[in-house]
């Protein structure tokens, strides 16, 4: 007999809390990826998904940040128990504390799709620098993983246009009363 699981989200928001992970996969199939992520207070690159995303607020407030085909930086803000679609391609950039929690349903990656994480120049809006590679298993964290490419290589955060250094954000919140967990749950 197929087995359909039945997840209690707040069992995994509990979990995520206690333990410091970001990200809970609560199943991975051919078709689908659906996981629980926790807040990151550095996050700052914008995503480009090769497949539409449905994001829902389980608790807390996201500020979504996306740039526009024109390339011009919006924000949409979900409330608590708010949920919004992200179609393929559009580069988004899901923004909440550390306390606040969101349900992520999307496609699972095809053979051979990449996803993409870029940053901007705080100081003029130049693309800083893009990570690319391919998620095969969504419980690795690839978040984590472009963070720590970015952040640990000054080259990386470095201007090209204006010569702007961005901080290490990651570097800072490391150093805080609670530093953040690069691991998965």
């Amino acid at each position: 007999m197929y087995q359909m699981p039945i997840v209690r989200m707040q069992d995994r928001v509990e979990t995520l809390g206690k333990t410091g992970a970001y990200v809970s996969v609560l199943w991975q199939q051919p078709e689908s990826l659906v996981f629980v992520a926790r807040g990151r207070a550095y996050r700052s690159e914008f995503h480009i998904n090769p497949s539409d995303e449905v994001m829902i607020m389980l608790k807390g407030e996201m500020r979504l940040h996306y740039r526009t085909p024109e390339g011009k930086e919006e924000v949409a803000v979900l409330p608590e128990g708010a949920a919004i679609h992200t179609p393929a391609g559009i580069p988004h950039s899901p923004r909440f504390p550390p306390d606040a929690y969101a349900l992520i349903l999307e496609r699972a990656r095809r053979s051979g799709e990449t996803d993409a994480f870029q940053w901007y120049c705080p100081a003029c809006d130049h693309l800083l620098h893009e990570e690319r590679f391919g998620v095969d298993d969504y419980g690795k964290d690839p978040v984590a993983q472009a963070y720590r490419n970015f952040f640990h290589n000054e080259a990386h955060r470095t201007c090209k246009a204006c010569g702007h250094v961005m901080p290490n954000a990651l570097a800072q919140a490391e150093a805080q009363d609670h530093p953040p967990k690069d691991t998965h749950g």
